[in-house]
């Protein structure tokens, strides 16, 4: 009795997590400005991180790859 108790939670629980899901809609083109503002960027100060980016690139003396671990030398 007690495995029927716990297929039924089980599931119960994902019908509610797909009723959940169903309710997310996707972004409108309207809204998208929104997204688009500068706070809402992973770096909100533009000219600051490439200055950065270029400083972090001089002293490797690599290009590209930004934000991948490991030095300029190649011993990962």
């Amino acid at each position: 009795m007690k495995g029927f108790c716990y297929m039924k939670f089980i599931s119960c629980a994902c019908l509610s997590i797909a009723l959940l899901l169903s309710a997310c809609s996707p972004v409108q083109p309207w809204q998208k400005g929104n997204l688009a503002k500068s706070h809402m960027s992973f770096e909100p100060a533009a000219l600051e991180a490439r200055q950065r980016q270029h400083i972090y690139f001089s002293k490797e003396g690599t290009n590209g790859g930004y934000g991948v671990g490991g030095g300029g030398c190649g011993c990962n």
